[in-house]
Formats: structure tokens, C-alpha cells, sequence
């Protein structure tokens, strides 16, 4: 019942206050402690790589089980209050929204994108800069918002945390590249496990919401993505909006070859970000009724 609470309440403190600004992010602390490890002990080997795991994950799960354990013999209601606060940190939905929805509105719309994206964008038509927000829009909606709720509900405060330090570390390492392709193999490996469900329970929710009839049908193309969790989100918001996403991308001055995910036009527009934008409102709805049908739930057994 108290997961429950912690999330329903730090799901809407993201929605309404988003990041804090008087106080320091924590995910900007776990990049730092990242960072401190591969200043020190960064070889590009997996050896090495795995040790960055154990010592992130070591420190991450010290720190967020001590604050769990310490709350949790403090008054419930507190506990709760500044549980949600902490876990409303680690919730991304407003952020990613707002950073999306800057694309529309910015007059450089390519220095916008760059912050968002790891993919080239000096040479990126209008079209491709529509593309890859709605792209990064639908998968960030599983790294930022439905698998940081998943294990918050599953396993609490120490969840969410250990989720996004996991989370950081492939962002921040994962790449294939000279510099990271061994050293950042165990954190993108663990990434993918611990995004395995939420990414599909995400691209099921997307097809709900935007009715489409065979909700399982994102499964086709989604499984042609490179990462075994992106594409599933990716199409389902493809098909959601009748287009197509993915097609050939350049990432550090590389073409790279991509399948297209969906089956629509595949000339993207502003009317189409403002779309994918719209789930939005359907999120909280959904995330709201089911959370207090939980809620209901429980306290009727």
C-alpha cells in the first residue's frame, strides 16, 4: 500500500513541479560518481566495465536501502510525504514533455534537438528533427517514466533509485563506440534487462491509447530495433499516429543503417509531435485511475 501511495503522489509532484531547482539533482550525483570511477579506473575492457557496475550499484543500493530503512521508522505520513518527493525526482514525464515541446516552439530547433538525442543533427531537415523528438519522446517514456514507476511499486524507494542509477550508467556508457564498446557492455547489458517489461508495458500502453486494434502488433517491427527494449515504444507510437519512424540515422559522422518502424508516411511534421505530445494527459488519467484502483483494492481485502 505504501509503494502505491509513494507513487501516485510523486507521479503528480513530477507532473505539476517537475525538477527542483534549489537543490541538486540526484541523478546528476550518480553521473558524478560515475564519472569519479572511469577518471580513476576506466580501461575499455568488460572486466573493467563490471567493476564500474558493482561499485555504482554498491554505493547507490548502500545509500538509497540506509534512507528506506531510516524513513521507515519515522511517522507514516512523513515517511510517505518525503518518500514521494524523493521518488518524484527520479520521474522524468514533465521534463521530457517540456523538452519536446520546446522543439515546436524554438527558433533553433536543431540546438534544441541536439540535447536530446545523441544522433547528428547539423544536417537534419525539418523532418528529421520532428522525427527524433517523437522518437525520443516514445522511448523516453519507458526510461523515464513507466519502468521508474514499475520498480517503485515493486520494490520502493531503493527501486526507483538503483533503476535510474542503472539507467544513467547506460546513457552515460552504453555506447558502441571505440571508447565504450567493452567498458560500457555490462551497464548496457543490465539496462536491457531491467527495461525488458516496462518497455513492452509501455508500447501496450501507447496501442491502448491511441485504440489501435491488435495491441501486441508493434511486436513486428519493434523487434527490428538494435536495442531489444527501444523499438517496441518507438513503433507502438508509430502506429499510434499512422507514420513512420526509425530509417537510415547518422551518429558521429557515421550513416547508420535503421528499419522503419510503423507503416505511415514517413515525412514528419509539427502536427504529428503535437500528437505523440497528447498521450500525455492519457498517461495521467490511466496512471491515476489505476493506482487508486490498487489503493481500493488492497483496503477492500
Amino acid at each position: 500500500m505504501t509503494n502505491i501511495l509513494i507513487a501516485f503522489f510523486a507521479y503528480f509532484i513530477d507532473k505539476f513541479f517537475g525538477e527542483f531547482r534549489f537543490i541538486k539533482h540526484p541523478v546528476i550525483i550518480i553521473g558524478e560518481i560515475i564519472t569519479f570511477f572511469e577518471d580513476r579506473f576506466y580501461k575499455n575492457s568488460v572486466l573493467r566495465g563490471l567493476l564500474l557496475v558493482l561499485f555504482v550499484l554498491g554505493l547507490v543500493s548502500f545509500v538509497s536501502v540506509g534512507i528506506y530503512l531510516y524513513l521507515a521508522q519515522i511517522n507514516d505520513a512523513l515517511n510517505i510525504i518525503i518518500s514521494s518527493f524523493l521518488a518524484s525526482m527520479f520521474l522524468a514525464h514533465k521534463m521530457l514533455y517540456d523538452s519536446v515541446k520546446e522543439v515546436l516552439v524554438s527558433q533553433n530547433k536543431k540546438e534544441v534537438i541536439s540535447m536530446l538525442v545523441s544522433r547528428d543533427t547539423e544536417n537534419m531537415t525539418q523532418s528529421d528533427i520532428y522525427k527524433a523528438s517523437i522518437e525520443t519522446y516514445a522511448e523516453n517514456l519507458s526510461d523515464g517514466v513507466i519502468a521508474p514507476l514499475f520498480y517503485l511499486l515493486l520494490f520502493g524507494l531503493p527501486g526507483i533509485i538503483i533503476y535510474k542509477a542503472i539507467n544513467t550508467m547506460d546513457s552515460m556508457v552504453g555506447y558502441r563506440n571505440a571508447k565504450y564498446e567493452n567498458y560500457g557492455k555490462a551497464a548496457a547489458i543490465l539496462d536491457d534487462i531491467v527495461n525488458y517489461i516496462p518497455a513492452r508495458i509501455t508500447a501496450v500502453l501507447i496501442m491502448v491509447l491511441s485504440k489501435q486494434k491488435g495491441i501486441f502488433s508493434f511486436y513486428k517491427d519493434g523487434q527490428k530495433h538494435d536495442s531489444p527494449n527501444a523499438g517496441h515504444p518507438i513503433t507502438a507510437m508509430a502506429l499510434g499516429l499512422g507514420i513512420s519512424l526509425g530509417g537510415d540515422t547518422y551518429y558521429f559522422k557515421e550513416l547508420k543503417k535503421k528499419p522503419y518502424f510503423g507503416e505511415g508516411k514517413k515525412e514528419i511534421e509539427n502536427e504529428d509531435v503535437k500528437k505523440a505530445l497528447s498521450i500525455r494527459s492519457k498517461i495521467d488519467v490511466t496512471v491515476a485511475i489505476s493506482l487508486l484502483a490498487l489503493i481500493l483494492t488492497l483496503q477492500a481485502l
